[in-house]
This record gives C-alpha cells, sequence and structure tokens, in this order.
C-alpha cells in the first residue's frame, strides 16, 4: 500500500505544494451553479489580476533599458565599455511620450515588449528598490536616513523586493496581504485569491490566505488520480490510504485536506478541460508555459466566481558574475518578452486586457561597470507594467545619471541609489486592484514616507 512518504512525494512530482491542497474548498458547489465555460469580458465587469513576473538572480536593467539620445547614449557606452556596452543600432527603439529631449531603447531581443509599449500598454518604472525613506547620495553618506537591511544579498533583496519590509524580518509578501484585504471580492472562494504558476514564494504569503500551487504543464494536479472506483494500483492505493481510520486529529485533517483537494482538482480541471486552444501563440519556455497557464486561469474567472486573483511566476538565471553576460541575457529577456507579449495578447483575444496587468521584479540592478566577464549586485533597477489599464509609451520614475560616481551613485563603484520605492511601485498597483488608501498603508508601512502614494501608471 501507497504510504504517507511516498504519496507526498507523488504529489511534489505532480506540481502541487502540500500547502495549497485545500485552498479551493468551495469549487464544487460554484460549480453546479455555473456554466464552465471560457470567460469573455462582461460589460462593466469587476475583476482585476495581478501578475508578478520575477526575475531570480538580479537582472541587469542598466542593458534592459538604454538611453539613446546622443549625450546619454555616450555616457552609457563608455560606462559599459568594453564588454557590456550594446551598439546602438541594435536597440529597440521607445516611443516614450513623457521624455522630451531625451529618448530610449530596449535591449535587442525584447522586440514584443517594444511592440506593446509602442502601443500604448506597457510602461517603464525607472530606478526602482527596496528603501526605508527618500536616499540621495549625500543622505547614504551621511547616514541621515536608515537604510535597508542587508543590501546587495540575493535572499535578502528578494525577500525585501517581494515583502516589503525592509527593516526586519518578514512574515508575509504585499501581494498575500493585498489578497487578505481583497479576498472577499471572491465570497466564499476567497481562498482562491492567490495562485503561484512557480512553486512557494513569499511574496504570495499572506496573514489569513496562502497560495495555491499549480503546475504550469499539461498534467494538473492530483490527475493520477482515476477515482476511488478505480483498480489502477495507485489510485487503489490512495483509496485504501484515505479510508482507513484516523489515528489522531492530525490524521484526519490531514485526510481531509486531500480529499477537498481530490475534489477541488476535478473541478478546477474540468473547467481548464473547457478552455479551447487560444488563436495567441505562447513560447514554448518555463516562463511561456506559466504564462499560458495564468491565461487558461483567468479565461474561466467568472465559471468559478472570481472577481480578484493574485498571480505569481518566475524566470532564474540573472545572477551574471562571470558568465557571458551578453549571450545569457539576451536569451533571458527574449524569454521574458516573449512571455508577457503572448499573456498580454491573449488576455486581448480574451477581451479582458484592461483587467489584467503584468509587471516585473527582481533582487536587485547589476553594477554600471562589468566586472571583466558580467556584472556584480547592485541596487535600484528598471521595471515594466503591462496591461490594458496601463497608462502606456511612458517611462515614470526618474532614470538615473548613468556616470560612475555621479550623483546617483552610492559610492563611485556604479550602484544606483533607488529614486522610487517598491513600497511606491506595489502601491499603485494595490490601489488599481481595489486596495483602499486606508489599507494600501496598512499593507506597505513606510509608504506615508514618500512623496508620491500612487506613480500614475495605471488608470
Amino acid at each position: 500500500m501507497t504510504n504517507r512518504r511516498d504519496f507526498l512525494k507523488k504529489l511534489g512530482t505532480a506540481g502541487i505544494g502540500v500547502g495549497g491542497l485545500g485552498a479551493w474548498s468551495d469549487l464544487q458547489r460554484i460549480a453546479a451553479a455555473a456554466s464552465l465555460e471560457p470567460s469573455p469580458k462582461a460589460a462593466g465587469e469587476d475583476y482585476r489580476a495581478m501578475v508578478c513576473v520575477f526575475l531570480f538572480g538580479g537582472n541587469d536593467a542598466n542593458n534592459m533599458v538604454i538611453p539613446t539620445s546622443t549625450t546619454e547614449y555616450q555616457q552609457y557606452a563608455t560606462g559599459r565599455t568594453p564588454t557590456l556596452a550594446l551598439p546602438l543600432n541594435s536597440l529597440r527603439a521607445l516611443n516614450v511620450s513623457n521624455t522630451p529631449g531625451r529618448t530610449f531603447g530596449l535591449h535587442n531581443s525584447m522586440t514584443g515588449l517594444q511592440g506593446v509599449f509602442n502601443a500604448g500598454k506597457a510602461a517603464v518604472v525607472a530606478n526602482v528598490g527596496p528603501l526605508l525613506a527618500p536616499t540621495s547620495r549625500a543622505d547614504l553618506q551621511a547616514r541621515r536616513v536608515p537604510i535597508p537591511q542587508d543590501l546587495y544579498s540575493h535572499s535578502d533583496q528578494q525577500a525585501q523586493w517581494q515583502s516589503s519590509i525592509s527593516d526586519g524580518a518578514p512574515r508575509s509578501g504585499w501581494g498575500g496581504r493585498v489578497g487578505d484585504l481583497m479576498k472577499d471580492a471572491n465570497g466564499t472562494n476567497n481562498s482562491s485569491t492567490l495562485i503561484s504558476v512557480s512553486g512557494n514564494n513569499l511574496f504570495e504569503v499572506g496573514t489569513t490566505l496562502t497560495s495555491f500551487k499549480v503546475s504550469p504543464g499539461n498534467h494538473f494536479g492530483f490527475d493520477f488520480y482515476k477515482g476511488a472506483s478505480s483498480n489502477d494500483a495507485l489510485s487503489k492505493g490512495i483509496t485504501d490510504l484515505l479510508g482507513l481510520p484516523s489515528a489522531n486529529l492530525f490524521d484526519g485533517a490531514w485526510k481531509d485536506v486531500i480529499h477537498r483537494a481530490i475534489q477541488n482538482q476535478q473541478v478546477l480541471a474540468s473547467a481548464l478541460a473547457a478552455v479551447p486552444p487560444f488563436t495567441t501563440v505562447f513560447p514554448n519556455t518555463g516562463l511561456g508555459n506559466q504564462m499560458q497557464m495564468i491565461a487558461r486561469l483567468v479565461s474561466v474567472r467568472a465559471a468559478l466566481g472570481l472577481k480578484r486573483q493574485v498571480f505569481f511566476a518566475s524566470i532564474g538565471g540573472f545572477d551574471t558574475h562571470g558568465d557571458e553576460q551578453i549571450g545569457r541575457q539576451s536569451e533571458l529577456l527574449g524569454e521574458v518578452s516573449n512571455a508577457l507579449t503572448a499573456l498580454y495578447n491573449a488576455t486581448v483575444e480574451l477581451n479582458c486586457s484592461d483587467l489584467v496587468t503584468s509587471f516585473t521584479a527582481s533582487d536587485f540592478n547589476r553594477t554600471f561597470p562589468s566586472n571583466g566577464k558580467g556584472s556584480d549586485h547592485a541596487w535600484g533597477s528598471h521595471h515594466v507594467v503591462v496591461g490594458g489599464a496601463v497608462q502606456g509609451g511612458k517611462m515614470y520614475g526618474t532614470f538615473p545619471t548613468l556616470v560612475k560616481g555621479g550623483p546617483d551613485d552610492t559610492g563611485g563603484g556604479g550602484l544606483w541609489i533607488p529614486t522610487t520605492s517598491v513600497d511606491q511601485y506595489g502601491a499603485t498597483l494595490a490601489r488599481w486592484f481595489g486596495v483602499d488608501v486606508g489599507g494600501v498603508n496598512t499593507i506597505f508601512p513606510n509608504l506615508a514616507r514618500f512623496p508620491a502614494a500612487n506613480l500614475g501608471f495605471l488608470g
């Protein structure tokens, strides 16, 4: 007979976390009352989805968004020569409407996002990073303001980006806290508010909710279980195991979780089985598959009674100290661009592009000068926001002066001091999501220290 240890191993290979197994506890009741057909946008539909795409390892944003006007490009080329400077004629021109006299381009592999940006459906948010208060170079050198703990550490900066807590050990993520405040919009199905297609993450840890883990592949959850009447060895083992008398409260609770998970998986799998193939072609990459699963889940939102959802996806490989950074980053940014573009196109196909906003996040930027082969850990970074509700074709925040030892450098190493905080970035998304002013200030406790609580990149 299959024992618990073997069973849990099987759950891991199925791509579903035990912590999220019982999250969809009311789906059967909802499914009985609703058609499981893909959901086109209804007139005035009250639905919002945020999609966090985390770039693990620290994306070198100095080569993602690049100034192309003569003086600034020369500063860029001088500072990144000889190994990291990209040729001017290789960059993807951005039609930025709010930077008069200054022009910018995207990395040459980001053709898809160039098109979305120039169509007014994507924006760049410049020089974002964890901050406890507005910080200048003079403030930093004189130690006049508090500074986030453990700068330049992967694990700490990932935690600070995902939690917006920079002065202590975080116990929840800002996406999870947003979900906590908005869960009632989903009624009795409120625990489906947080969904990860990339495993466990701090971003979606709430105080009352946990995220539901969904595999981005074609095999979903408990599809290996054929039902109580099956003679399949694995299915029979599971049925027999769940049918044993419970020895204690923990054993009984464990079986309840598995029962609910099996029931919920069947309902969600049935909903997704009703989704016809998209006309939009998703790239067959790790991130492309994650975006496709998110699009499929969005397409059944009305059938499952959902009005607010926070998704988490990710891609790794951006820690480019000694790698051949030019080639490696080209592959990675191309994957990001193609996947985000496909998700946007799928939401257009579903007629709900203004209801879904995706955005990037990463550990940190990387040093402006090369270390010889790649670049090292830095601080403030640039990010992209994509969706039909985005006030696009614009750059938000303040683009740094690309001069080693310049006014935006921490101390001469080419590490930009953020001019926009993670709090401001997240608060702008949370307000669009429907969180009120009081709620936003609860989610982002340091927000009141900054001059603008809403950066304006979402309508």
